[in-house]
């Protein structure tokens, strides 16, 4: 029940948006809880990626006195690779297109991440 409902938030946020490729929610050891990725994106390696990134910005964000993290944001020839803070639980990556209209993906991306939070 609990993979349908992070299954169904996905869901929803892909379809909130044009601008949004893909998604993927994972733990923070690396494990794929719940995807829509594309089927040439490895999910195993998508999932400890994003682990690391969210740990290594938590840490790095703490060492420069920057507060806590709120998200990454890697940028592309081809787009955008968003990683955020879902809970204590969890990751939640988004991949965007590179025209994308940036401030209502952050905003998509911050309910998500707290229903994500809620569920977990």
């Amino acid at each position: 029940m609990r993979t349908d409902a992070l299954s169904e938030i996905l869901s929803d946020l892909n379809s909130s948006s044009g601008d949004i490729e893909a998604s993927a929610i994972v733990s923070r050891d690396g494990l794929i809880m719940a995807s829509l990725l594309p089927s040439n994106v490895e999910e195993d390696r998508v999932a400890a990626m994003s682990a690391a990134l969210l740990a290594l910005g938590e840490r790095s964000g703490k060492e420069v006195d920057r507060g806590a993290l709120d998200q990454i944001m890697i940028t592309g020839q081809n787009g955008f690779m968003l990683v955020r803070d879902a809970g204590e639980e969890a990751v939640l990556t988004v991949l965007a297109k590179k025209d994308a209209k940036l401030g209502l993906v952050f905003l998509d991306i911050s309910r998500a991440a707290k229903d994500i939070a809620k569920i977990l």
